[in-house]
């Protein structure tokens, strides 16, 4: 005789399913961007599942074949685990709601892959002041957001909501309000940076301290679109063709270890939740720093002999 289950007898479509956790997420507050992400995700269900199919009939085997599905179907393994993770959060609701039995569920494993950043003969080119007398204003704020964003890290969304009175020139802080985990920052920077800030203030026209740092050419503020294809057009009209916002916190946080700057302060400034996350970025730039642990070689520094030679018997 089949055992009785802690399972909700409701049927509700796969579709209604995801409705209602669409729902649950804007009953959390969570961001619009977050819950976009979501529909998007689902988009890509509704290729393999029936919006129409009851979410009771879901086990443990139909996760196992959808993970094979999209293996099959897409070939950017990353790709593959974000639709994955969406999913398992999606189920997991349905799982606490009493929709669908319990069972375990996994991404796929993904090799790891160096984190790309800007070399240094690009930054040389991208941090290189135009001639303001010659530049136009967006050129010119382009100029100072790729200052910004090499020397702090910040995220994209940081940098467009950041206010004209969250610059604290006297102390030489940037107050990040908008972040990804919603924990404020304050971000410190150096006199050049803020000396660039002072300069571009002079030159930004704000009405008062509440309008945004970085505006479109009416003032506004600007969105993620803009701000993109401006840094964008900014780094081709220099013939840097590298380009990716993103890029330049992978890039401050390689300089920042390269040149002997501390993890746990690393992690502060970046905003990240532990040390482990902060501790990917060292791990990606192992073979950037070859010839750092050449140069450096503690071997020799505690032996006498400054060289090694292996003896080789002659047969």
């Amino acid at each position: 005789m089949k055992k009785l289950s802690m399972v909700c007898q409701v049927s509700i479509t796969f579709e209604q399913g995801c409705d209602m956790y669409l729902l649950n997420c804007k009953q959390r507050n969570l961001r619009q961007g977050t819950i976009n992400h979501y529909k998007q995700s689902y988009n890509q269900f509704y290729k393999y599942f029936d919006r129409n199919m009851l979410v009771s009939e879901i086990t443990e085997r139909t996760y196992k074949d959808y993970v094979v599905y999209l293996c099959s179907t897409i070939e950017n393994e990353v790709s593959v685990n974000s639709y994955l993770r969406d999913l398992i959060t999606t189920f997991h609701f349905w799982m606490n709601e009493g929709l669908i039995p319990h069972f375990k569920m996994n991404s796929i494993k993904v090799d790891k892959h160096s984190i790309d950043t800007y070399s240094n003969s690009e930054l040389r080119i991208l941090l290189q002041k135009p001639d303001v007398k010659k530049c136009g204003f967006v050129e010119y704020q382009c100029w100072v957001q790729t200052n910004l964003l090499f020397s702090t890290g910040i995220r994209q969304r940081s940098l467009t909501h950041i206010r004209v009175k969250d610059v604290d020139l006297f102390n030489n802080i940037v107050n990040i309000n908008t972040t990804k985990n919603r924990k404020a920052l304050v971000v410190p920077i150096s006199q050049t940076m803020a000396n660039i800030l002072k300069e571009y203030l002079t030159y930004r026209q704000h009405e008062s301290g509440e309008d945004f740092l970085f505006c479109n050419v009416f003032g506004k503020q600007l969105t993620k679109s803009t701000s993109y294809h401006q840094l964008y057009t900014y780094n081709k009209g220099r013939g840097v063709e590298t380009t990716g916002i993103h890029r330049y916190r992978h890039t401050f946080a390689k300089q920042w270890i390269l040149n002997g700057g501390n993890v746990v302060a690393l992690q502060k400034i970046l905003g990240h939740s532990n040390l482990a996350i902060t501790q990917n970025y060292i791990n990606m730039l192992v073979s950037e720093t070859a010839e750092e642990v050449n140069a450096i070689n503690l071997i020799d520094k505690f032996t006498e002999t400054r060289t090694y030679k292996m003896n080789m018997r002659k047969r």
